[in-house]
């Protein structure tokens, strides 16, 4: 099965459509498919529900779905950093599932994994709560959390080989190999595409049977995100 496709664009073609349920990898700006962001915006696929750790920044990375309104709804734990979502959120015009970064961890790997649901203790007494079941363990109260199966999730690796074997790099794999497992599609975006065998069994990160299309990247941005600190007057 050839995996390898020669444009983004290419590789949603066919695959992306109004309403769906889209999983993106990343943390911050860390490990964000761009080149795939882009494209899904150019594709004008509009209802979207999108679940990632954050929506980026104004300008990049889901920051630019948000520009065009083609999304209707983000399932995330962290949304700072955004004034564009900020706005919509207030204005009642963008719709947000907020939910702790651990719990969202586990939604997906979890949908992965084919568990349908589990038990935690992180956000009872919590809207986080909010119309969920409730149960008692060892005396203790847990909430049920539903698992995530995306449609589609567009992932970022540094290597992939010819079969879709992937390597990530250092703090870039960080929500990537739990967003590819839990999508019943999963598209991913690399710096570098080897021949199959070319990376050794022990180094891969995850297998090519969760991988269904590649693109190569080669010159992504790679923004970096800084600390900047206001001086006092005085000081």
């Amino acid at each position: 099965m050839k995996k390898l496709f020669p444009s983004a664009a290419k590789a949603l073609e066919g695959v992306v459509a109004d309403g769906q349920l889209l999983a993106v990898g990343g943390f911050g700006l860390c490990g964000i498919p761009e080149a795939l962001i882009d494209a899904l915006r150019d594709s004008g696929a509009k209802n979207l529900t999108v679940i990632s750790n954050n929506a980026g920044v104004d300008g990049f990375g889901l920051g630019k779905l948000l520009e065009t309104r083609q999304i209707k709804k983000m399932i995330s734990s962290y949304v700072g950093e955004n004034k564009e979502f900020e706005r919509q959120y207030l204005a009642g015009e963008l719709e947000l599932e907020f939910t702790p970064q651990g719990t969202l961890a586990e939604k997906l790997r979890a949908g992965g994994a084919g568990i349908p649901a589990f038990f935690t203790k992180t956000g009872v007494g919590t809207i986080v709560a909010d119309g969920k079941e409730l149960r008692e363990f060892d005396g203790e109260t847990y909430v049920m959390e539903r698992s995530l199966v995306p449609d589609v999730s567009l992932v970022k690796a540094w290597r992939a080989d010819q079969s879709g074997n992937l390597q990530f790099r250092l703090t870039a794999r960080n929500f990537n190999p739990a967003v590819a497992m839990a999508g019943k599609l999963c598209i991913v975006e690399v710096e570098e595409v080897v021949e199959t065998g070319a990376i050794d069994p022990d180094q891969i990160h995850l297998p090519g049977i969760y991988v269904h299309r590649i693109v190569h990247n080669a010159h992504p941005e790679k923004r970096i995100e800084k600390r900047t600190v206001t001086e006092k007057a005085g000081a």
